[in-house]
């Protein structure tokens, strides 16, 4: 379908340069498709033209829209306090406390394992994130004892995971299983907002660093994420 649309709109396209996708991306637009729809059409129309057929393509003639930005959808605390305690199952309130202390993704919660937690320096290894790339956030006492908590109650013997699935304890639970607890515990509590797991990353961090004095000397050493979950260390 996308070669035949293509074929149909590129008539005053160059094989030769590439120049002349504007009826292309018109007709995407036409029948409704986003500008990163359309980018990305085109950047798999440039790959065909330069890895495949060896051929030239000017980034210089070929017009890309603009993608939009718009802002996130931050909760404030009363928010996620009330989105906490409309969790009917500790199972879920845990996952989304979690959430909500480390700033993590739920493809990170996920995979987080029992040895991630840092109880001696007090930190959460976050391994293998966007990028590939590792990096600690700080654990709150409180998500500390909680996690506690849960792990005596939900244990499962021979697993390594945290959140270990309910079927096979030698596997983590599935993201499905965060986005529901979300969807949810949002329901319950009325948010009129729209809340989903990554909505916790944005949220609205009440204590600053001047509330914290004895971590300002260590405040410049950190990364985003670890200054993201030190600001919700006494949430």
């Amino acid at each position: 379908m996308v070669c035949r649309c293509l074929l149909r709109c590129l008539g005053a396209f160059s094989f030769s340069t590439g120049i002349g996708t504007e009826p292309y991306q018109a007709e995407l637009f036409r029948k409704g498709k986003s500008p990163g729809t359309v980018r990305q059409r085109l950047a798999a129309l440039r790959f065909f033209y330069v890895k495949t057929l060896r051929r030239a393509w000017s980034l210089a003639d070929t017009p890309y829209p603009k993608k939009a930005h718009h802002l996130p959808t931050v909760l404030s605390r009363e928010e996620v306090a009330q989105l906490l305690r409309a969790a009917r199952a500790p199972r879920q309130r845990i996952l989304l406390m979690t959430l909500y202390a480390t700033g993590a993704r739920r493809s990170e919660l996920t995979h987080l394992k029992i040895s991630d937690i840092d109880s001696q320096r007090m930190v959460v290894h976050i391994r293998g994130g966007k990028g590939r790339k590792d990096r600690d956030v700080m654990l709150s006492p409180k998500l500390l004892t909680a996690l506690r908590t849960h792990w005596r109650y939900y244990h499962r013997k021979f697993s390594t995971w945290l959140f270990p699935s309910n079927y096979r304890k030698d596997r983590p639970i599935d993201t499905k299983t965060v986005w529901y607890a979300c969807q949810k515990a949002a329901q319950r509590a009325g948010l009129q907002k729209r809340v989903h797991p990554h909505t916790l990353r944005h949220y609205s961090a009440s204590p600053t660093i001047t509330e914290l004095p004895e971590t300002v000397a260590l405040w410049p050493k950190l990364t985003v994420n670890a200054r993201i979950g030190l600001l919700c260390h006494s949430a």
